[in-house]
């Protein structure tokens, strides 16, 4: 399995811009579901953004659709998340994680993966 490793998260104002990005070492993507997950302190671990089986579709949570984007660069073995218009409620650790098998109706699901970063930690706050 690769290793995905996360970076990119820090401080940032309402309404600035971070570009997350989560390289993976030791086996590329392929036609993997990458994901990107956020945990804030307190809550459930929620779903942000996904391609599907590498790339074939995008989806988006509602609470992110139009400001943030999920990206790949295949020869990078990276995928990215730039996040625009930031708010104070967009403040969670972010997780990438990979799925060899998904199936679309779960994708939403963090049980569905089986191949995560360590998470990086981002802060919307003035």
């Amino acid at each position: 399995q690769a290793q995905l490793v996360e970076s990119g998260g820090g401080l940032v104002q309402p309404g600035g811009s971070l570009r997350l990005s989560c390289a993976a070492s030791g086996q590329t993507f392929g036609r993997s579901t990458m994901t990107w997950f956020r945990q804030a302190p307190g809550k459930e671990r929620e779903f942000v953004a996904s391609l599907f089986r590498g790339g074939s579709s995008t989806h988006y949570a509602d609470s992110v659709k139009g400001r943030f984007t999920i990206s790949k660069d295949n020869a990078k073995n990276t995928i990215y998340l730039q996040m625009n218009s930031l708010k104070p409620e967009d403040t969670a650790v972010y997780y990438c994680a990979t799925a060899g098998r998904a199936i679309l109706s779960s994708i939403g699901r963090a049980d569905a993966y089986d191949n995560w970063g360590q998470g990086t930690q981002v802060t919307v706050s003035s």
